[in-house]
């Protein structure tokens, strides 16, 4: 199982940068999918999922900024991110789950793309 992020980099605060996760080796339609995060000297945290069927789920302080969505034929999982944050400053990373609703913890991991925000 392979899931590979792309899209991080450097982004302004107030813009926008999207992030793509590719999944290989997965049944990924039926897999729930996620994007976790973690920056310097914090926990991973949970930024959104998004079950087989398009139920979405997102961190309280980050609902109205960031939109997570699947394309199950390319197997691949976006997170939109617009207004962008200084302190959202982390590496992503995507996730894949066990089951077709995001519940315990991921099954699979990406090894993450960093995403900078610059004010």
């Amino acid at each position: 199982v392979q899931l590979v992020e792309s899209g991080g980099g450097l982004g302004q605060a107030g813009g926008s940068l999207r992030l793509s996760c590719a999944a290989s080796g997965v049944a990924f339609s039926i897999n729930a999918m996620g994007w976790y995060r973690q920056a310097p000297g914090k926990e991973r945290e949970l930024v959104a999922t998004i079950s087989t069927t398009g139920s979405t789920y997102y961190a309280d302080s980050l609902k109205g900024r960031f939109t997570i969505s699947r394309d199950n034929a390319k197997k691949t999982v976006v997170l939109q991110m617009n207004s962008l944050k200084p302190e959202d400053t982390a590496m992503y990373f995507c996730a894949a789950y066990r089951s077709p609703v995001a519940v315990n913890t991921p099954r699979y991991w990406g090894q993450g793309t960093q995403v900078t925000v610059s004010s």
